[in-house]
This record gives structure tokens, sequence and C-alpha cells, in this order.
């Protein structure tokens, strides 16, 4: 980092044209999700490429703590500057097209990573797992399925598949893959994808087992400890939701605790995130038998899903509810019937925890 923070600085202060050993310093920077600070752009319309490097590391790392929306925007305007190369051209598309999924404004999302795909080069294997998740959140599991393969440690494989699983409600088979996840991130050193990774299989065990759960949330915030990674602490507060589903457990109850994580989220700009919220609240009111807010709770799922992202979602409600779908669902999954009995059951096996505590 030392080594990078310098080298940016003499770059532009030198007015260097080639970046040099400075290309390689960026993508080491970004390849493991920590975002430790760097000296903030000064340049407000960069006029030499040690200048856009500079504003475009500094966008990508503030996406953490700026509106996603100013995340997209800086990167377009470095991107228009004409002034990177090839390579960080193709980082800065990347970046653009997470800042786009992350806004839920998948076609411009699944553009750009097409558009990162086909140029091929260091980051291609990342786009096609952007791909892969987009094709789920459109509701194409058989297509994000198929994709896994192709995606390697790069790709962060075993991530991907983890997502495929616990959507279906196979708690066994998400929490092997992001154990296993986890486990290869250990292996690489990556100590970002592995936080990034236990926040995940915190979220698939949370459904099924709350007691284990509230071990991998501990861990997943000590892992987190120290990193800038905004969403993922987002996530960890909804995960913490699903896991007291049914109780009036932590700090205030599940849905009032909802309803102001629901404002930290719209602060962040981290839109995606809302979903997560109401399947949570879905499984509280479906575990207590509130009808009437379960039947509330599906009403916002669909004005959030309204796009067609994450439409599985509202149909996931209804089979915790184990009510019928109103209309036949777009959704492909990958295990058919099963998905309906297994989010049924889940709510049950909550239901008799909390009868019995065991």
């Amino acid at each position: 980092m030392a080594c990078l923070r310098q080298g940016l600085r003499l770059a532009r202060d030198h007015r260097l044209a080639g970046l040099g050993w400075l290309i390689d310093a960026a993508f080491v920077y970004t390849d493991d999700s920590v975002w430790e600070p760097l000296a903030p752009s000064t340049a407000e319309d960069p006029d030499t490429p040690a200048d856009a490097l500079a504003e475009l590391l500094t966008a990508i790392a503030r996406r953490q703590r700026e509106h996603r929306h100013r995340t997209a925007d800086r990167l377009t305007a470095v991107l228009d500057t004409g002034l990177l190369p090839d390579e960080l051209t193709e980082m800065a598309l990347y970046y653009r097209a997470k800042a786009h999924k992350d806004l839920s404004q998948n076609d411009a999302a699944r553009a750009g990573m097409q558009q990162v795909t086909d140029i091929g080069g260091r980051l291609a294997s990342k786009a096609r797992r952007g791909l892969a998740n987009l094709a789920r959140l459109a509701g194409d599991f058989p297509a994000a399925l198929a994709a896994v393969p192709t995606l390697g440690w790069k790709g962060r494989h075993h991530r991907v598949l983890g997502d495929i699983h616990w959507s279906q409600a196979d708690t066994d088979q998400a929490v092997a893959a992001f154990e296993a996840g986890r486990a290869e991130a250990e292996q690489h050193g990556a100590a970002g994808e592995r936080a990034m990774t236990q926040a995940r299989l915190a979220l698939a065990v949370s459904f099924a087992d709350p007691v284990r759960a509230d071990d991998e949330l501990a861990l997943a915030d000590q892992l987190l400890n120290g990193f800038d990674q905004r969403s993922n602490r987002l996530l960890a507060q909804a995960v913490a939701l699903i896991k007291d589903a049914g109780t009036d457990a932590g700090t205030g109850d599940v849905t009032g605790r909802a309803q102001s994580l629901h404002t930290d989220i719209e602060a962040a700009g981290l839109p995606f995130l809302h979903r997560f919220v109401a399947v949570a609240l879905a499984f509280h009111h479906a575990v207590r038998g509130e009808d009437q807010d379960l039947a509330a709770t599906i009403g916002r799922l669909r004005e959030l899903t309204v796009t067609g992202d994450f439409a599985y979602f509202t149909d996931i409600a209804h089979f915790m509810a184990g009510l019928p779908l109103p209309e036949p669902a777009a959704t492909r999954w990958t295990k058919n019937d099963d998905v309906r009995s297994a989010w049924r059951g889940l709510v049950r096996a909550r239901q008799e925890h909390l009868r019995t505590g065991s």
C-alpha cells in the first residue's frame, strides 16, 4: 500500500504518461476487497493518466462510503477522459457494472459485465461471475449453475455456488460451498474475500440453525473488522434479523430493527439489500403466523422486484407461508418442487425450535 501511494504521488507530481508497475499494483489493490484508504484524488478534471488512475482507485475504494450513484458517475467521468490505458479501462468498466448492479440497474450491469468478458482481460473471470449472479437474480438458476465450472478461484466459484444453493433452501449444500470458499480464500491469503464469504455462510445458516448462526455472525464481525465492506456489514444485520425471526430478540423487536436497517440501506445507496430485509420479515411473519403482516411484506417484495430481478424472493415468501403463487412464476429452479417444500420446512423447523428450545 505504501508503495502504491508513493508511486501514485510521484507519477502525478511528474505528470508521467506511462504508468508501468502502477497498473499491476492497482489490480493487487482491488483484488482482495480490503479497501485500505488511499490519498484522495485532488484533480476534479484529470488531465494525465496518473490523475485518471488516482481518481479511478479513489472512486472504487470510496464506494464503500459513498452512494453508488456517485460511484457510477465518477467512474463514467474518468472513462470519458480517455486517459486510462486499456487494462485500467477494463477495471473502470467492471466496477461501474458492479455499481449498476448494486443500484438494481441490472440491464446496465449486464451490458458492462458482458463488455468486460468480451475484452478477455484480467477481470474476465470476475465479469463471468457477475453475469452468473445476474442470471440468478433474474431467476435463471440453471444458467447460473452452468456457469460455475467456468469461474475458478478468480471468479469466486464457491461463493456463486453457495448463493445458488441457499436461495433454494438447500442449507447443507450452501454451507459446504461457502466453507470451501472461505478455505480457498485462506489458502490464497485473501482476507477480504474470506470475510465476505463468511458473511454469506452466516446467511445460509441463519434460516436453519439460529444457534450456530450466532457463532457464524460473530466470526463474520471479527473478520470484517478493519475492512471497509459496508454492503457486507449491512447484509450481516439482515442475517441477524433472520436468525432472530419469530422472536423479539435483540435490541428492539425484529420489525423495528428492520425499519432502521432499511434507512441505513437507503443512505448507503445499496437498494438490492432491501430485498434481504423483506425476506427476513417474511420469514419472521411466517414463523409467527402473522398473515396480514406477511401479506403486506409480500406486497412490498412485489414492489421491490417489479423489474423481474430478485422476483424469486417473492416466490420464496409464498413458499414460506405455504401459499400458492398468484400466477405462474418466471423463476427456473434447479430443484423444482423441492424448493417450495424446503422453504416451508425451514419455517416449521423454526416454529419447533421456538416451541421446544431445541
